[in-house]
């Protein structure tokens, strides 16, 4: 019995062991990695400047083109990022700000992802390796039901996660297998049209109070960092269009860019531009808020 109690206390030991050796690989591999995903290359930077930067979901990573702003003498960056939420785009920023980038404007997308104060479980993983060395990611999630087991046990946030940052993550990070998400400045466009397109239903859609665009705007008042916040365009058979209405009655001072453009060969889905309605859309935003500081 006392050799039985023995040899499991050694298990236990040696797999403790092995947790904590893997969990220290794994975050070593993370910390240089800066090429597979926007919120690698954003932690693992600092000191950037920019004057304009974009922040939302898939309708920012597909929507807004930088090239249209470097070429008006803008620094800027895409940084929004598919699926992601409102809580996700504030812990961005809130990196940014620890990472000591200088931003002179946020532009932000708050239509579809001011529905809901959920999150992305999805993008939540993608701040998981820096848990340990960000204060700023730590205090962002310490409310959450997993904090503790995510925080004090050795690669558990690593198997809890392992779709996103499990073993061929890290492998292809240690590689320095680069990825295209950091290309045109981080815009992706949509290549391919959905034909015939399927009308988006936003009848279930209800805009409220957003925790993740009230944080937002904080960090930009304290960091003087000037927002602007927008939506952006669905095809015109998208069903309850008025839903974009109701979110002005809760915040006034989002501007309606939702009909900026309408013709349907500017759409890959209802829901998402193509190519040229991006570079459409874009050249519409810089018009509205900006000016070339320089002619092209």
């Amino acid at each position: 019995m006392k050799q039985f109690i023995q040899f499991i206390l050694k298990a236990i030991a040696i797999l403790i062991l092995t947790m904590v050796l893997l969990d220290v690989l794994y975050t070593t591999v993370y910390l240089q990695s800066n090429s597979r995903s926007k919120i690698d290359y954003l932690y693992n930077s600092k000191d950037k400047k920019y004057d304009v930067v974009f922040l939302g979901s898939s309708r920012v990573n597909n929507h807004f083109v930088p090239r249209i702003f470097n070429d008006n003498g803008y620094k800027t960056f895409n940084f929004g990022i598919t699926r992601s939420r409102l809580e996700e785009s504030a812990l961005q920023l809130e990196l940014m700000i620890e990472r000591n980038y200088k931003i002179k404007t946020l532009l932000l997308q708050v239509d579809l992802n001011i529905n809901s104060n959920d999150h992305s479980e999805a993008i939540r993983s993608l701040f998981m390796p820096y848990l340990h060395q960000s204060e700023t990611i730590r205090n962002h999630y310490k409310s959450i039901p997993d904090y503790n087991k995510l925080l004090y046990i050795p690669f558990y946030r690593y198997m809890n996660y392992d779709a996103r940052i499990g073993f061929r993550e890290m492998f292809y990070s240690a590689i320095h297998k680069k990825t295209n998400v950091l290309d045109n400045d981080g815009f992706h466009p949509l290549t391919k049209d959905e034909r015939p397109m399927v009308a988006a239903d936003l009848s279930k859609y209800y805009p409220k109070k957003n925790k993740g665009y009230e944080k937002i705007k904080a960090l930009c008042k304290k960091n003087n960092i000037k927002l602007i916040a927008v939506t952006t365009p669905m095809c015109m058979s998208t069903i309850n269009r008025n839903y974009f209405n109701h979110i002005r009655t809760i915040y006034p001072e989002i501007h309606n860019l939702e009909n900026t453009v309408t013709d349907d060969k500017y759409f890959a889905t209802c829901g998402h531009m193509n190519e040229k309605g991006a570079n459409e859309f874009t050249k519409i935003v810089f018009n509205t808020f900006f000016k070339p500081k320089h002619n092209p």
